[in-house]
């Protein structure tokens, strides 16, 4: 095996042994038995192999069929190309690690078919498995020489199929030659064009570098990280570097006009080039002579002619015949049971079922003999029988649809067998609980021994055959019912009466009931039913039947033929000389070839003749396509077709050689059925016939075929009324023809091939897959026994406008991450090579957790749907977007904007109203406001506590709610004065000093802070260290202090405390710090004088705080600014002396700052000061303060109103018990400096609105580092306005207005009112040019309370400069702006402002600092972050940060680590339908991982730092490919 021997798995030993043991109890291989000379098995070779997909069992899997050595060529071929993919990292806790000892295998009831060999999970079977040489029935064809499969490349003559089918590639079955079996090198020798492939491909080598010490990496901000993610990360960059294969010209240009560029199809594919097939007729329906005209009178006739002749013979486990059931027992017993459904089920007048009335069939896989009554039983009673699986419990995968089809038929019945009913789920009654979806159902028993005989004259009514629905069949998938007419006599025209016939086939449908129930009966035949049971014991049980019961008939599957070989033993006494018809019945399955070439190899010679095995090609709409007869003369030798697989995705049948790698070999399935006419019609649209070397669906017009699926009129009427018109546009036939479900093409001589299903089939950027090449392709993958008992998935799903393929597979239990990781990566190249298709998400599962159908496969459609729902809980994903979404629209160029050229007319730019807006006059507009007379807020406090001493300013809130502290306007005079006092005398510092305040929330801080400017100092307030987690907090108060210079600490006597403890020494040594000063110990005299400021233009205090980018900023705010700020909030929000204020913010920065400290001082009004703090212990504390106090006038932060939100909305109910009123909150302000979260406020509103919250009292404020407050929305003026605006135009920095609800919509709220004395304008960020009206640019501010500049000690005010003081490149280019860094855009609305003007709206979209440039475009981080949140509900939280030009996605998990790796295909496909971006890095992590800051808004640079750094502790990391 090509590349095998050098990745020998670590576990190979353990393996070796295991092995080992569990072989001895099997006989050794055949090493030099008959057939190592003559294996013409050819070698386990080609990619095609197909299962039922209706029936969703997974039988016919086995893996040593799959086209091993073309994957493994292709595999070659990577390994020297030495491409890495990152494997995803996993905690600890994820990886489980069960051995194969304490791995019980799933209950295998006798029903169940579980698709392993004989011996269940043993490894019975790994002799052969392991030995490709030997016996790997190959896939496919088994030509003359041995190396045929799957490769990728052109296809090999396109010249006419019938030509190079008849001369060249008919080969007969007994080769002469025999095969080089180990015929292929290991090198690319083979001479087709190498494309360049994915850029996933690459055998990961064993000995990966460990990325203990990869190079050292620089982050964004040239912080150097060494770490294995951003090694790892990096090695996704290159990777995703390498050539991919040329993109398709089908990117969807989606700008204005929706222009989407239609695919271009490749102009060098292959195109039919054949002549218009005809359709082909089978031979004429010879009539028989007395034969009975429907089944009934044929049970009346053999019931009555000979009751002795045995029917039906049922075998137990040890293969003893266990029952035979006379044709006259099965005539007395039908009618017996007739009777009584038609007579004893309800009352005399109100009889239950009635004939016409459909009637669920519930029976076990071993029991053929109740179900024979039943069903005979059913169609003497002229009711229509409806079999199904037997439920295993309530909740079995599928039991929905199989409810539905039972609703829908109105069944109120179902007959069951006494042990059947017995075994079925329970409820604690006795009752059988309503299953999953179904109907309410009457259980019938229909043993004997339960039914009343039927009175002497009661006789059935048995009619001639005609168009009533006989029986009605369930396909597991998407639930169909084929019901079918009496004329069953075709199928059986190739039987003859009173032979046996040995049935391995489930007989509740397909083959096995056409033939094992019904055309048995038609022809008097003796059916010995094989049970599957039985099968799983002895797979040779079904050839020793033959020979002893001397069986004219069989009716198996490939899968039946290939484990009898495994377990046949050279036995002496087999002898199939008998068998005039082995019947398989999924011989259109192209893989069936390889069954039936190996099988005829090993049983010639025990008298089994080539003419004998007859494929048969069926579906249940159809029921008998094409069968292959048993000839008498042998002189037209099976035909066999080697297609290019390349050819086929196009649609088309080239032949081609069987050493290409992508290569499908199939054989043909004889002729049409007699008495029907079969043509090939175009799978999709008009159902125009083909030409005859187009590949398309079978279409069949025949007595014998299903009228309609039950109760669904619209899709019977694509199915089966179908009339096929020729290129000319006329009808070939006026008869209905019946959609099979088969796709194929008819060859010479009139062969029918089928090459693959319509419900397998996947449309991949306008080429054609079939999903069962793809699990073949997948199953071949070394190590062969990966995938835990075949059971593997693939299906696709639509992303971004096509097909996506999605595999999913079960792991075996013993297999280790590096396993699953090394077999991963293969499969995709495998599937990429000889396929030339990326597959979008391939995910592994623990064994056994796929959803079952009732036989033990696996259930496809409910996998799809949890796959959908995001409800797998795969073990290992690996998502390869990058590789196969090539249809992105085209990054964007930038197009230039409005130069200083362009015309200025007033105020108009280039047609537009030039977008700027100011709030009121901060005129002198009340006389007797004295504090106007004040030029410095500490004179406005001593002139408080002169005129009004006793008037409470402040109110500090406990969690409870009481009152724990208050200060009235000479107490606060008092307290700072202390505090100056201190700073003086103990402090020693000067005037103009900086001192850091670190406090609590609370009052000290306020008196602290009116000390220091009684003492002429600076005062910067700074968050206190939090002390569960001193080491991430104290050092951003140790870099405030330093940066700041600040020559003193103050604090209080806890925190003083807290600073010398052993953990903050461990992270800051005390010793460093400045001096620092406890204010609990206040001196009790007054300083001896207070500083008198003199320069308003002076510094009052530092603002400090740390940006969302992680930059920490202190901006100087001199003493004029704070008088014009503090005035302005004054006019907008009306404050003074007599008004209450709530106040939930933190006091360290911004307006919560101004509004907790620097306010009431100004305006006198009282501030109700409540910790945020507090709200962790008590949710309501702040919304019960405002009832109870009766405050108008509220301020919070968004993470109080989540804290709310959360916390409290269950309780609402309670709360208004409690007298919770907020009828008389006026304005709620959320004080932010972010775009206004819409959604956040609105389910705020919405959930208080009960308890009298007013909509219009919700209101945000707008504030950034060069002024702290440029909108709040105060009392006056219009409502706040909402427009829509289209996020892909945003991406271009373009707003366009959209109605509401409409695509890509993206609602944003105004940020509330321009505050008095604020000018603003949009400006462009790069040209600084002055915008119009509703254009995105930046937000430029020009008013008084602006900052002066951000403080530096350092000299680096140069750098920043202009963020303070900006001036436009044209138009009014006077004026000294301050740009705010944010962008957002201006509206003038039809509201009127309260000075009479039009309002003109501000709205904020974001900061251009946290904004992503990706693809050329401009992506704010929340508008991805929302979609990411919207894709599962266990997604909490999460964030976004570019790294490498790679979009990184961090999501905090609610729920458990095994739903982790759910959320990486549902973010990925999240972001790719919404955002066209693709995810590189998708990271899940625990709640409270994503770092955020006190305004509650996310630290994303933090969160990348402490990722690339290893510091999250994520619970999967999953780099996408």
């Amino acid at each position: 095996a090509a590349g095998h021997a050098p990745s020998r798995d670590i576990t190979q030993k353990g393996y070796e042994k295991k092995r080992s043991k569990l072989i001895r109890a099997y006989p050794p291989p055949l090493v030099n038995g008959p057939m190592s000379h003559r294996a013409p098995l050819g070698p386990p070779s080609a990619a095609r192999f197909h299962r039922r997909r209706t029936s969703g069992t997974r039988d016919e899997r086995y893996r040593s069929d799959v086209h091993t050595e073309a994957v493994q060529a292709v595999l070659a071929r990577h390994v020297e190309r030495k491409v890495a993919v990152p494997m995803p990292s996993k905690r600890r806790s994820l990886v489980v690690q069960t051995s194969m000892d304490a791995y019980t295998p799933p209950d295998s009831s006798s029903g169940s078919e579980e698709e392993a060999g004989p011996g269940d999970d043993m490894s019975g079977m790994e002799h052969w498995m392991s030995r490709p040489s030997q016996l790997g029935p190959a896939h496919l064809g088994s030509t003359s020489s041995s190396s045929s499969s799957t490769q990728s490349g052109g296809s090999g003559n396109a010249g006419r199929l019938a030509d190079s089918l008849a001369h060249t590639h008919i080969s007969h079955l007994n080769h002469s030659t025999p095969p080089d079996v180990m015929g292929y090198s290991s090198d690319s020798s083979h001479s087709h064009t190498e494309r360049h492939h994915m850029a996933n491909m690459g055998t990961i080598a064993r000995n990966t570098q460990k990325y203990g010490n990869a190079e050292r990496m620089e982050t964004g901000d040239g912080v150097p990280v060494s770490s294995r993610v951003s090694a790892k990360i990096q090695q996704l960059v290159n990777t995703l570097k390498q050539p991919r294969r040329p993109p398709l010209r089908e990117f969807f240009v989606d700008d204005f006009d929706e222009l989407l560029e239609v695919q271009q199809p490749d102009p060098n594919q292959p195109r039919p080039e054949g002549a218009e097939m005809m359709p082909v007729r089978g031979e004429a329906l010879g009539v028989v002579t007395n034969w009975p005209p429907s089944l009934e009178a044929a049970l009346q006739r053999w019931g009555t002619i000979s009751p002795k002749a045995p029917c039906l013979t049922s075998l137990d486990t040890a293969g003893k015949p266990l029952y035979v059931l006379t044709y006259g027992k099965l005539w007395s017993r039908s009618i017996k049971l007739a009777y009584n459904i038609l007579h004893k089920l309800g009352s005399k007048q109100e009889p239950m079922v009635r004939p016409g009335d459909r009637v669920a069939l519930v029976f076990p896989n071993n029991d053929p003999v109740a179900f024979m009554v039943a069903f005979y039983g059913c169609l003497l009673a002229e009711v229509v029988p409806v079999p199904i699986e037997v439920p295993l419990s309530r909740k079995d995968a599928g039991s929905q649809q199989i409810g539905f089809l039972l609703g829908s038929c109105g069944v109120t019945v179902a007959l069951t067998s006494d042990a059947c009913h017995k075994g079925l789920p329970k409820s604690a009654t006795g009752e059988i609980p309503q299953f999953k979806g179904w109907p309410k159902l009457l259980w019938f028993v229909t043993e004997s021994k339960h039914l009343s005989k039927p009175p002497r004259d009661w006789f059935p009514h048995i009619k001639d055959a005609n168009n009533d629905t006989a029986y009605i069949e369930v396909s597991a998938q998407p639930v169909r019912t084929a019901v079918t007419v009496n004329n069953l006599r075709l199928s059986s025209s190739s039987l003859s009466a009173a032979e046996t016939i040995v049935n391995v086939l489930d007989f509740k449908k397909d083959v096995g009931l056409w033939h094992g129930i019904l055309t048995s009966v038609m022809n008097m035949m003796h059916v010995i039913s094989v049970p599957y049971s039985l099968m799983k014991v002895n797979p040779l049980s079904w050839i020793q039947k033959v020979c002893q019961y001397k069986a004219k008939v069989a009716c198996v599957k490939s899968r039946d033929m290939h484990w009898a070989l495994v377990a046949h033993k050279d036995q002496k006494d087999i002898n199939l000389s008998s068998l005039r018809m082995l019947l398989v019945a999924d011989g259109s399955n192209p893989w069936s070839i390889s069954s039936c070439d190996a099988f005829l190899n090993v049983f010639q010679t025990k008298g089994l003749r080539a003419e004998v095995i007859c494929p048969c090609a069926s579906s249940p709409e159809a029921l008998t396509v094409a069968i292959r007869r048993p000839v008498e003369d042998s002189s037209q030798p099976p035909g066999r077709g080697v297609l290019s697989m390349q050819g086929l995705s196009y649609g088309v049948v080239r032949v081609d050689t069987e050493e290409r790698l992508s290569v499908l070999t199939v054989q043909d399935v004889g002729t049409v059925t007699p008495g029907g006419l079969v043509c090939v019609v175009k799978p999709e649209g008009v159902p125009q016939l083909c030409q005859t070397d187009e590949i398309g669906e079978l279409c069949v017009c025949s007595v014998a075929t299903g009228t309609s699926y039950y109760g669904l009129t619209g899709m019977t009427k694509n199915t089966f009324e179908v009339y096929p018109v020729s290129s000319s546009g006329g009808l070939i036939s006026e008869y209905a023809f019946v959609r099979t479900g088969l796709l194929g093409f008819i060859g010479p001589g009139g062969l029918v091939f089928i090459t693959g299903k319509m419900d397998g089939l996947i449309m991949v950027s306008g080429r054609r897959h079939n999903a069962d090449d793809i699990v073949a392709t997948a199953l071949a993958v070394e190590p062969m026994k990966f995938v835990y008992r075949g059971r593997i998935a693939v299906f696709s799903v639509t992303v971004l406008r096509d097909e996506r393929i999605v595999v999913v597979a079960e792991q075996r239990p013993d297999s280790t991450e590096e396993d699953s990781f090394q077999w991963m990566s293969r499969v995709l190249q495998a599937i990429d090579s000889i396929h030339g298709v990326g597959v979008f998400c391939l995910a592994l599962v623990p064994a056994n957790t796929l959803p079952k159908t009732p036989l033990g496969g696996i259930h496809l459609s409910e996998i799809k749907q949890l796959y959908l729902e995001g409800g797998l809980h795969p073990c290992n994903v690996l998502m390869c977007p990058h590789t196969c979404v090539t249809n992105l629209p085209k990054p964007r160029q930038k197009q230039p904007e409005i130069g200083p050229a362009s015309v200025m007319v007033g105020n108009l730019v280039s047609g537009k109203r030039i977008a700027q807006a100011s709030g009121r006059d901060l005129g002198q507009t009340d006389d007797n406001d004295q504090v106007t007379n004040f030029l410095f807020l500490s004179e406005v406090l001593q002139w408080r506590a002169q005129t009004t001493p006793d008037h409470v300013l402040y109110t500090l809130l406990s969690s409870r709610g009481a009152v724990s502290s208050s200060l009235t306007c000479l107490q606060l005079h008092k307290r700072a004065e202390r505090v100056a006092a201190l700073l003086m005398e103990r402090g020693g510092l000067q005037e103009g000093d900086h001192v850091a305040l670190v406090y609590p929330p609370g009052i000290d801080l306020i008196a602290a802070f009116y000390g220091c400017l009684y003492a002429g100092c600076v005062p910067i307030t700074v968050r206190p260290p939090h002390p569960q987690n001193i080491s991430t907090t104290l050092p951003t108060v140790k870099m405030i202090v330093e940066v700041s210079h600040s020559a003193c600490v103050m604090t209080t006597a806890v925190i003083c405390k807290l600073l010398r403890s052993k953990e903050a020494m461990a992270t800051v040594d005390i010793r460093n710090w400045p001096p620092v000063l406890d204010t609990d110990d206040l001196p009790k005299k007054k300083p001896p004088a207070l500083y008198k400021p003199t320069n308003p233009d002076g510094l009052a205090y530092l603002d400090f705080s740390v940006s969302t980018t992680g930059m920490l900023a202190g901006v100087q705010m001199s003493h004029n600014a704070v008088g014009a700020f503090c005035r302005s909030v004054k006019l907008q929000c009306e404050l003074y002396p007599s008004r209450e204020v709530a106040i939930c913010l933190d006091p360290y920065c911004g307006l919560g700052f101004v509004l907790w400290c620097l306010c009431s001082v100004y305006s006198g009004h009282q501030s109700i000061l409540i910790p945020p703090v507090e709200l962790e212990s008590n949710p309501a504390l702040w919304l019960l303060a405002v009832s109870q106090l009766r405050v108008r006038d509220t301020f919070c932060s968004y993470s109080v109103m989540e804290l709310c939100t959360k916390g409290l909305g269950l309780q609402t109910e309670a709360l208004k018990a409690r007298g919770l009123d907020l009828s008389r909150v006026r304005a709620c302000v959320v004080v932010a400096e972010e775009r206004p979260r819409m959604s956040l406020t609105h389910s705020f509103s919405k959930l208080f609105k009960d308890l009298g919250l007013h909509p219009r009292s919700v209101s945000t404020a707008f504030g950034c580092r060069v002024n702290l407050a440029i909108c709040l929305q105060g009392t006056s003026g219009p409502d706040p306005t909402t427009v829509y605006v289209d996020m892909r135009a945003l991406r271009h920095d373009r707003v366009r207005l959209v109605e509401r609800g409409s695509p890509h919509s993206l609602p944003l709220m105004e940020s509330g009112k321009i505050l008095p004395g604020v000018r603003i304008i949009i400006a462009n960020p790069e040209t600084k040019g002055p915008l119009g009206d509703s254009h995105l640019g930046e937000i430029w501010v020009h008013s008084a309370h602006n900052g002066s500049g951000y403080y530096s000690g350092y000299g680096e005010e140069v750098l920043q400069s202009d963020h303070f003081n900006s001036r436009l490149s044209f138009g009014d280019t006077q004026t000294v702006w301050a740009r705010t860094g944010y962008l957002g855009f201006l509206r003038r609305t039809e509201l009127t402002d309260a000075n009479g003007e039009r309002h003109d709206a501000l709205f904020v979209v974001g900061a251009l600092e946290e904004a992503m440039e990706l693809r050329g475009m401009r992506y704010h981080p929340i508008d991805i972050e929302t979609s990411v949140i919207r894709a599962h509900k266990s997604i909490m939280e999460c964030a976004v940060f570019p790294w490498t030009n790679l979009l990184v996605v961090v999501v905090e998990l609610e729920g458990s680590e095994q739903e982790a790796l759910d959320l990486v295909p549902m973010v990925t496909k999240a972001v790719l339908e919404e955002h066209y971006l693709i995810v590189g890095v998708v990271v899940v992590t625990d709640i409270g991982v994503i770092p955020i800051n006190s305004r509650g808004e996310k630290q994303r640079m933090h969160l990348r730092d402490g990722f690339l750094q290893d510091q999250l502790d994520p619970i999967y990391v999953a780099y996408n490919m």
